[in-house]
């Protein structure tokens, strides 16, 4: 588990049917097991390699992402190790599964900020999407500034020390990013699904989760 915060900024490459990331030691020392998000994908240390890391990635991965494109041509990725349980939560609750792949729209410098338009590939995904809302974009912890009506195309402000002190300042329009939902967002619907499709299912004495009941205990 991880927050969205990153720690360092690093480079990837291919090696062999493996990938090695380097500049982790911001956070060094590595072990061997270590679980590490690599521009929002959780990797594992399979060997330690200078001041980073190998790590073997399946087909899903390298079909779920980007890292595989990137690793072709050396690109820069954002990393984190993994959450400890006495550290402060200053993002949200990232799991390092990509859901899907987005594509950056623009990039507009403002005076204060940057504004980051974005859109995911495969549309559906937008209902995970609504003003405020938190998402992960190559595994940075970042809010939804607006939407469009399907959540299918977004925006994010992004501060000058987000933008400097990671990889976002490498991208440009037509760039791939790695996108993952909220996980509350997830959990929320596959329970209300299962509220909806009748309390059969659900365990004897435990009340269904609707909206009805979400707005007798004070939910709105």
């Amino acid at each position: 588990m991880f927050t969205g915060l990153v720690q360092a900024v690093g480079r990837i490459e291919r090696r062999g049917s493996g990938l090695v990331v380097s500049g982790c030691s911001p956070f060094a020392p590595l072990q061997l097991g270590d679980s590490v998000a690599v521009d929002g994908v959780c990797l594992t240390v399979a060997e330690l390699v200078g001041d980073g890391f190998l790590a073997n990635v399946s087909e899903e991965t390298l079909q779920r992402s980007t890292l595989g494109r990137k690793a072709s041509t050396g690109g820069s990725v954002n990393l984190e190790p993994a959450l400890r349980l006495s550290d402060r939560l200053g993002g949200h609750l990232v799991s390092g599964h990509v859901d899907s792949i987005g594509e950056v729209v623009a990039i507009e410098a403002l005076s204060q900020s940057w504004n980051l338009e974005l859109r995911w590939r495969d549309a559906a995904y937008g209902r995970y999407i609504c003003e405020k809302a938190s998402v992960a974009v190559n595994g940075i912890s970042l809010t939804v500034a607006g939407c469009s009506d399907t959540g299918a195309r977004f925006w994010i402000a992004v501060i000058p020390h987000t933008w400097m002190a990671t990889a976002l300042r490498d991208l440009a329009a037509g760039d791939e990013v790695n996108l993952e939902i909220d996980l509350l967002a997830r959990y929320t619907e596959r329970l209300l699904g299962h509220a909806r499709e009748g309390a059969s299912t659900a365990p004897k004495n435990e009340a269904s989760l609707s909206s009805e009941w979400l707005a007798s205990h004070g939910w709105s």
